[in-house]
């Protein structure tokens, strides 16, 4: 294993995901300090066999002098996701935390190839205003902490036309969007900032819509589907067996189709402002609505407040870039020991921007466990029972109005 190193004969490191900043990172960084820079771009999903070649040639046109790609997908899962969707988590109610997420595995990956590479340098191109500077340098200093980090962009202040005209100027490949629109995507779901996302006021357009362009313009018909969990975790689709992670992205093309997971997120940033952003999330929306109701189904009133309760303040730490945090293998510990019967099937009717619950089945389903009929006929108890329990329940009420009928002015 080479020793790391910062002489000028050792790489930076960028982690490139190959739009705007982390183009104009590799020629300025070259440039600025006269040293070789190395890409490597962790596929934590949305990376196909046309994307990752893509990127492999911005990357070699705009100087790097090598590139690597990891394939981080099923450690994302198994590491994050999984417990996202365990946990029901949704920042603000609504959004699944699309990207950010997969900042921990891919600081991760990036010290561990910084140290194949025998560097001692890493970059990024966050900028200043966003939480993922925040998440890749906690996670960075958490796992490496002797490593040096460069973050140009953030650091010297680089706004997005400055940077295009610098690619620009040196005929330097420019991403597809340019700097209108700053996309990210991943497995659990697609980010677009853009000039719309930066007041609260207006929707993006429809083109700037990345999973599900024009799904409106030419909706689709009805589309059933079936989704089939063990232990809190999806294994099939349609009665097909999947990998969690080949579930995830075919049921991507499926519900993207029906413009489904489409929202603009308003929530607090990292750093405490109020920040805007437009994401798609089709795969983690129907899975996320079809584990809550299986849920529902087969645990108990108490473990699902529980679970509510801690799930919110995970999704924070999450959301912080917090999670290598070992109160967070806490929380994954009682999650994973809420799961143990969460196992069945949900069948979800997909319709444009809709997906809708029609039922759920399991053999630990607590509706058939009881003899009662909800609204219909007592089980396991009377109703001589039923009267006594009514009273019971209502002796707090009985004993606060009598209390003060005691003491109020005659």
């Amino acid at each position: 294993m080479p020793t790391p190193s910062s002489g000028t004969d050792a790489p930076i490191l960028l982690a490139f995901s190959g739009g705007l900043d982390t183009s104009f990172c590799v020629p300025w960084l070259k440039e600025t300090y006269g040293r070789p820079v190395a890409t490597v771009t962790v596929d934590t999903g949305g990376i196909d066999a046309d994307a990752a070649r893509q990127l492999a040639e911005r990357a070699k046109l705009l100087g790097a002098s090598s590139h690597h790609l990891v394939d981080a997908r099923r450690d994302y899962f198994d590491r994050v996701l999984r417990w996202l969707l365990i946990g029901n988590v949704r920042r603000g109610q609504m959004y699944p935390l699309c990207v950010g997420a997969e900042r921990s595995i891919q600081a991760q990956t990036v010290a561990a190839m910084a140290r194949k590479l025998g560097t001692g340098t890493v970059a990024h191109g966050c900028t200043a205003a966003g939480n993922d500077q925040v998440r890749f340098e906690v996670a960075l200093r958490t796992l490496a902490p002797g490593l040096e980090i460069l973050a140009p962009v953030r650091d010297r202040a680089f706004k997005r036309p400055e940077q295009l005209s610098y690619l620009q100027e040196r005929s330097l490949p420019v991403p597809p969007h340019g700097a209108a629109y700053s996309t990210n995507r991943g497995l659990w779901g697609v980010t677009i900032g853009g000039k719309e996302t930066l007041t609260s006021a207006a929707s993006i357009p429809e083109d700037a819509w990345v999973l599900s362009k024009n799904a409106f313009a030419k909706p689709r018909p009805p589309r059933r589907i079936v989704i089939g969990f063990e232990s809190g975790l999806p294994v099939s689709l349609d009665g097909e067996q999947l990998t969690p992670v080949a579930l995830i992205e075919q049921l991507e093309i499926v519900a993207g189709q029906y413009g489904i997971g489409r929202g603009i997120h308003l929530g607090d940033t990292i750093i405490g402002t109020k920040g805007r952003v437009a994401f798609e999330a089709p795969a983690a929306t129907v899975l996320l609505d079809a584990h809550r109701e299986l849920e529902k189904l087969v645990l108990s009133a108490r473990q699902q407040r529980i679970k509510e309760i801690v799930a919110a303040p995970y999704g924070d730490l999450v959301h912080e870039g917090q999670n290598l945090d070992p109160v967070c293998r806490d929380v994954e510990a009682l999650f994973a020991s809420s799961q143990a019967r969460v196992t069945g099937s949900v069948t979800i009717l997909l319709r444009p921007g809709s997906a809708f619950v029609e039922g759920v089945d399991s053999p630990w389903s607590l509706m058939k466990a009881s003899k009662g009929v909800y609204g219909e006929s007592a089980g396991e108890w009377t109703a001589a029972d039923a009267q006594g329990f009514s009273r019971m329940v209502s002796l707090p009420g009985m004993f606060w109005t009598r209390a003060g009928a005691e003491v109020e002015p005659q």
